[in-house]
């Protein structure tokens, strides 16, 4: 091995004492560089690291092997499933367009010289706010400044108008579908798989992030939507099972409020979260209790039907819970999930005012957190896992991010936790993970052995303050296929070899062999 002395390289004239570098040369010690130094950056942090920082950089070295087993498997696609669904979606796209394109020709006066001008940014700027002369939605452009836009958000914006409002609905569709379509033609592999990467250090919050496989193919594994993973089957003798954890930013939300302020002078009304959180029906109590003056009753037997009680349009007081609860947990404003969840501002208001009522540790939490960015501009969740804040302590913005931080990298920490398990047994074939699920594959006449263990063994306890013994449960489906099982025609392709809910044992038997095709 050719040994190299740093101080006689030259970078700015190529030279090596008196030799010239040859483009091999250059290249080796390139290489070499890159992995001295990195050797060296290494030993020189390890000292200053205490146990959390410690822990975190454990965690991440260990989830190094179970990422390569993904991504390198990656997910067999079943090419008439795939086939069937792309003709699906491009006769939906084909009679969209042409009713859309009726509308703005013959309605608006609009010329539309291609068929797919609604991707155009530029094409939609100019039907919205020169021809139809609509008041333009601005957004702060990449130099800083507020110029119209068109994007998912404006467009919802601008269909409250009654004369735009049927051309938004079909954008809004035709772009959804348009995505689909273009992930059902990302290229895979030679062999029929579909790959994708992950990133360990992707995210803020310890979560996973994914993209494309190192060789250009496949994409975003974490990003396929529900009503496309029917494409992706497992292996020939192997069965799908896919375990979420339940509620989980939920339950970290209330396991984090107990740790604080349980002990406190806020004792008495600590605990009532995550006691929600733990009845088994999150939804109804939360309803409860934002909702003090509706007539309950004293059985809890009862208390479900009291929250399906319709207060808005078509949606019960437990809808109202379910969509506003998660929201307010994350510091959400009247106004902002008012136009997420398409209920009125006053509504969103009154829910929130019963919501800290009921839940006053909420709130507790909330202001805990702004504290904590002015006093250490840091925070560390239950796992030990820290995170710096380098925003303006007061901005709205930085203090979303640090209230979601601790919840979300719980739940992170959790299911990479659980995968380690899974992956260091060597029971299972991990596949995806999602934020807060795994998908992995087993031999399917073992079923009934690996799921209840895969169902305990991706568990990751915690003993809270005060003895509290803490831990997120989990839900598992099975099936053939990464999508849901469907048997109902009119909602859409058939699916009898889905995912459906473990309950001790299934008895469906595999009905559609994937075609295989090995370019």
């Amino acid at each position: 091995m050719k040994i190299i002395d740093t101080e006689l390289l030259r970078f700015d004239t190529g030279t090596y004492g008196n030799a010239v570098l040859t483009a091999n040369e250059r290249e080796w010690i390139y290489n070499g560089f890159d992995a001295a130094v990195t050797l060296e950056v290494r030993d020189a942090l390890l000292p200053q690291f205490d146990d959390n920082a410690r822990s975190t950089y454990e965690m991440s070295r260990a989830l190094q092997a179970p990422i390569a087993e993904m991504s390198l498997r990656g997910l067999l696609v079943d090419q008439n499933r795939r086939g069937l669904m792309l003709s699906a979606i491009t006769r939906d796209i084909e009679r969209l367009n042409d009713q859309l394109m009726e509308i703005v020709s013959e309605g608006v006066g609009f010329p539309t010289a291609s068929p797919t001008w609604w991707r155009s940014n530029l094409q939609l700027q100019k039907l919205f706010y020169d021809v139809m002369q609509l008041s333009p939605v601005r957004k702060r452009n990449a130099n800083g400044v507020f110029a119209p836009t068109v994007n998912r958000d404006a467009i919802e914006k601008l269909s409250i108008n009654f004369y735009a409002e049927p051309i938004c609905r079909h954008i809004l569709v035709l772009r959804d579908l348009d995505k689909k379509r273009q992930f059902l033609e990302t290229g895979i592999d030679p062999d029929g798989r579909f790959r994708y990467g992950f990133n360990i250090a992707g995210t803020n919050t310890g979560r996973l992030s994914s993209s494309e496989s190192d060789f250009g193919t496949g994409s975003n594994s974490q990003n396929v939507g529900r009503s496309l993973r029917s494409i992706f089957c497992a292996d020939p003798g192997m069965k799908f099972c896919n375990i979420d954890l339940e509620q989980a930013d939920s339950r970290n939300l209330g396991a984090l409020c107990w740790n604080i302020f349980k002990g406190t002078e806020h004792d008495a009304i600590i605990g009532r979260y995550l006691d929600a959180c733990e009845s088994g029906d999150l939804h109804t109590f939360v309803c409860k209790m934002a909702n003090e003056q509706m007539p309950w009753g004293d059985d809890p037997k009862g208390w479900r039907s009291v929250a399906d009680t319709i207060v808005y349009r078509d949606f019960s007081a437990r809808d109202m819970a379910k969509r506003l609860g998660h929201g307010t947990n994350f510091y959400g404003t009247p106004p902002t999930m008012a136009m997420h969840t398409k209920i009125p501002v006053g509504q969103v208001a009154a829910f929130q005012k019963g919501y800290f009522r009921g839940f006053p540790e909420i709130p507790l939490f909330h202001t805990w957190v702004k504290q904590q960015l002015i006093d250490y501009s840091s925070l560390t969740n239950l796992f030990g896992f820290r995170r710096y804040f380098f925003g303006r302590p007061q901005e709205d913005s930085t203090i979303r991010e640090a209230i979601a931080f601790g919840p979300q990298s719980m739940t992170a920490r959790e299911i990479n936790i659980g995968m380690l398990s899974l992956f260091r047994a060597a029971r299972v074939q991990l596949l995806v993970q999602v934020h807060d699920s795994i998908l992995f594959q087993y031999p399917e006449e073992q079923e009934d052995e690996i799921v209840p263990w895969a169902i305990e063994a991706i568990k990751a306890p915690l003993e809270l303050t005060f003895g509290r013994h803490f831990v997120v449960p989990t839900e598992a489906k099975v099936g053939w296929n990464w999508g849901d099982e469907n048997l109902d025609p009119k909602k859409g392709l058939l699916n009898p070899d889905g995912l459906m809910k473990y309950k001790g044992h299934d008895s469906r038997k595999r009905t559609a062999h994937p075609k295989l095709r090995f370019r």
